[in-house]
């Protein structure tokens, strides 16, 4: 759990980051980079929804693990915007796409037994990355990390807003 909880938390600081270098960047925004981060473990449905079963009812071999791929999140980020509206589709795109490029970075990064990553760039190419041996996934500390990271981000936009520290709205 530690894993998903710091994709999600990386997600809301590159998004917060965003929408204060950005005005025009709001919550909302953020709320996409954060799921953009999660989105390559969309591939974890398999345990609702087995793989077998989804083969068994569709009569043809599947497999949900191409969605943890650059591929896979290029699909997913193609579909998730065909749920806005087309005004919004181009930043929204950018926004998921961002949060799913860092959650890539993240396991890239992970410790595995044969020092390769997983295959990211498949179905183009079976080449596995070195494997950046920084932490495993059942690590405490990224997640430590990244929230700490999170309530710095957090507690700056805060200021931005309200210079004061009172929690009084700005009156113009």
């Amino acid at each position: 759990m530690p894993d998903v909880l710091t994709h999600v938390l990386v997600g809301y600081v590159i998004g917060m980051l965003l929408s204060l270098r950005y005005e025009r960047l709001r919550s909302a925004h953020v709320t996409l980079a954060m799921v953009g981060a999660l989105s390559p473990d969309f591939a974890k449905i398999d345990l609702f929804v087995p793989d077998g079963l989804v083969a068994a009812l569709l009569g043809v071999p599947f497999s949900w693990s191409p969605l943890h791929t650059l591929v896979g999140s290029v699909l997913v980020v193609g579909l998730c915007s065909l749920l806005l509206a087309p005004e919004y589709r181009t930043q929204a795109i950018a926004l998921f796409a961002i949060g799913a490029l860092s959650h890539h970075v993240l396991d890239v990064l992970l410790m595995t037994p044969t020092g390769e990553a997983y295959a990211v760039f498949w179905p183009l190419t079976e080449y596995r990355l070195p494997a950046g041996g920084l932490f495993l996934s059942s690590d405490r500390w990224p997640a430590a990390v990244a929230g700490l990271c999170a309530a710095l981000v957090w507690t700056i936009a805060r200021y931005r807003d309200d210079p004061t520290g009172t929690g009084a709205s700005k009156i113009e």
